[in-house]
């Protein structure tokens, strides 16, 4: 008697410090927040990657795997041109150099699917909202700038970890692809074609 006693206690001791050394793997609510960084492909106006960004994202597991949530984020990218001289239909000319900078905010509504519920959770993420952005030029005197807003999509793949036992805070890391309308016929910007990566922390 005294043996299966000790047994069930040293089984439930092994089945406490499991699940407390796992508790991230039992959450259902996620937080993702940190650094991005961000390039802007497929325009003439700005083709620059820097890491003037961050985002922020979170969300809950209807299922073990599958997780609905919300994000935002913003990224900078900005581009010198050299002093060159403009000419204009009026026959007028200008030699200035440029400083050309392209805002985005995106936000909206995030579907998320884990594919391991360990310590490394990698996994598939789509976000799916509206995008605010600014484009600017600078110039000597004085700048140009038109605001402008537009349908967001971005699929995302990445991994969250957890390395500390009895935590929920751990890391993450992600690559993106994103997509927005936003159009600006001054410069002929037809939609806003970004690839980067994210940096952050996880809870």
């Amino acid at each position: 008697m005294k043996r299966i006693i000790c047994i069930m206690l040293a089984a439930a001791a092994v089945a406490i410090a499991a699940s407390e050394a796992s508790a991230q793997m039992g959450k259902r609510e996620y937080i993702n927040a940190g650094w991005q960084f961000n390039g802007t492909v497929g325009n003439d106006f700005v083709q620059s990657a820097q890491g003037y960004g961050a985002y922020f994202e979170g969300g809950y597991y209807l299922t073990p795997m599958f997780a609905i949530g919300g994000f935002a984020s913003f990224n900078t990218n900005n581009e010198y041109v050299p002093r060159q001289t403009y000419t204009f239909d009026d026959k007028s000319a200008l030699t200035t150099d440029l400083d050309r900078s392209v805002y985005q905010v995106p936000f909206g509504s995030t579907v998320r699917i884990r594919f391991m519920r360990d310590v490394v959770q990698p996994y598939v993420q789509a976000k799916i909202g509206t995008e605010y952005s600014s484009q600017s030029t600078y110039m000597s005197t004085f700048v140009s700038r038109q605001d402008n807003w537009g349908f967001y999509i971005s699929p995302e793949v990445g991994v969250t970890f957890f390395p500390f036992e009895k935590t929920d805070f751990g890391f993450q890391v992600a690559a993106y692809y994103s997509y927005s309308t936003n159009r600006n016929k001054s410069v002929d910007i037809k939609g806003l074609n970004n690839v980067g990566f994210k940096l952050g922390i996880a809870f």
